[in-house]
């Protein structure tokens, strides 16, 4: 016969009887034995449920918070909001991070009304320990929010009640947007607790002390007077140069020139600004001549350096009449011009090369600049590059720029100043109502 654990083989047929009553025995020990290890191991499932259970209900005890804080009106300065309502915010934002039990309002009411100290005033260390004996709490936060120009100041302070003595403290800048205070409370309370702050917010809501920025800081305008000086080209110079008796202005082809420049500011960056420019000019005042125009220009100003580029269209009076204008002295003096109304009313012209009676000039009658011509408005297309130079609060902006027209034009260089007298918010904002 051979046995094991679980069966039994038998070889002789003859000893049956002995060893099935063996066999049987040694059968009813292994079933006994198995159902002892199947109870073992159950009570032992029982007792690792129940280690688990009580380690998960210690845990859970443990991350309770266990110390109480009471939260005190905080000092509320050059803002609109009201310190209520920048408490309410503290103990919002202090339940938000699960470290403290947070009193309310309402818990403190009877305390806070018993004694008038602490209604009013109570920012000290000394008076914040006494409001949280009386509380019987573990610990009292107060601080400020102070309205600063163009920036808010966070203020935030723990007071240990125990010790009488500042336990945590944390301060910072933000740009001033107060309807975002709350968001302010939530980056400083996470920063005095180790917790991680959201960038992008806190980069939205930081204090930039910069020249050039999107929001409620400084921007350079070069609004103010402009004078330059202008050359002209192409048929612009021809009509300047011709004698008063042909219709012509009868000064030199060149012009002083004297305006204003207004400008506005529809898209600012920390290095790029756009701009729209409008420009009042007036030219020829020192040659007796008046010129008026105007242009109105898309601006584009970038870099540390102030450099400018604009664009866009100019707006004048021209005089023109249809005549001839004899280049080459056929009918006269070099650079004559005869209106096609003089030529028709005197019979032609003679040739003085030929001694011809020429009814209609080679070439046909054309158009002409002409001072005594049909009034018309005259537009051109101008270009400006330059840079705005910079001693203080002194702006100095030098610019080349031409201006083309057909025919001619005018290229040259103007300069302008102004003084920044106080830097204007780039989006500017009425201040908000009060809330909460």
């Amino acid at each position: 016969m051979i046995f094991s654990p679980s069966t039994c083989v038998f070889r002789n047929s003859d000893i049956i009887g002995f060893d099935n009553q063996f066999c049987l025995y040694r059968a009813l020990i292994h079933l006994c034995s198995i159902k002892l290890y199947a109870m073992k191991t159950k009570k032992l499932q029982s007792v690792l449920l129940l280690v688990v259970i009580f380690f998960s209900g210690m845990a859970s005890y443990f991350a309770q918070p266990n110390s109480t804080i009471a939260v005190a009106n905080p000092n509320v300065n050059a803002l609109t909001i009201k310190p209520e309502s920048v408490a309410k915010m503290l103990r919002l934002e202090l339940i938000k991070i699960n470290k403290y039990k947070v009193y309310d309002e309402f818990d403190m009411n009877e305390i806070i009304k018993a004694k008038e100290e602490y209604k009013v005033g109570c920012y000290g260390q000394n008076c914040l320990s006494k409001l949280g004996e009386e509380l019987k709490v573990d610990y009292v936060m107060c601080g400020s929010i102070d309205g600063l120009g163009n920036k808010i100041v966070v203020t935030i302070k723990i007071i240990d009640v125990k010790a009488q003595s500042l336990y945590k403290s944390a301060v910072r800048e933000f740009d001033n947007q107060e309807l975002e205070i709350q968001r302010m409370v939530e980056i400083v309370l996470a920063e005095m607790h180790g917790f991680t702050v959201d960038k992008v917010i806190a980069d939205r809501l930081a204090f930039k002390n910069e020249v050039i920025t999107s929001n409620n800081v400084g921007k350079i305008n070069n609004s103010g007077p402009r004078i330059g000086f202008a050359a002209m080209t192409g048929e612009v110079a021809e009509f300047a140069t011709r004698p008063e008796v042909y219709g012509g202005l009868g000064i030199q082809p060149f012009t002083s020139m004297i305006g204003y420049q207004i400008e506005g500011q529809y898209v600012g960056t920390d290095n790029f600004s756009a701009l729209v420019e409008g420009i009042f000019n007036i030219s020829g005042l020192e040659q007796s001549n008046f010129i008026p125009s105007f242009s109105l220009l898309n601006g584009f100003r970038f870099g540390k350096a102030n450099w400018e580029f604009a664009f866009g269209p100019r707006f004048g009076i021209k005089s023109t009449s249809i005549g001839f204008l004899d280049k080459d002295a056929e009918y006269g003096p070099a650079g004559g011009y005869y209106t096609e109304n003089e030529w028709i009313a005197s019979g032609g012209k003679v040739n003085v090369q030929t001694g011809e009676l020429i009814a209609v000039p080679n070439g046909g009658f054309t158009e002409h600049f002409d001072r005594d011509g049909k009034k018309e408005l005259a537009t051109s297309f101008l270009m400006a590059f330059g840079r705005t130079f910079q001693a203080g609060s002194l702006n100095i902006p030098v610019n080349l720029f031409y201006s083309s027209q057909k025919g001619g034009g005018f290229v040259g260089v103007n300069m302008g100043f102004n003084v920044q007298k106080s830097k204007q918010p780039i989006n500017k904002t009425k201040s908000p109502q009060r809330y909460y």
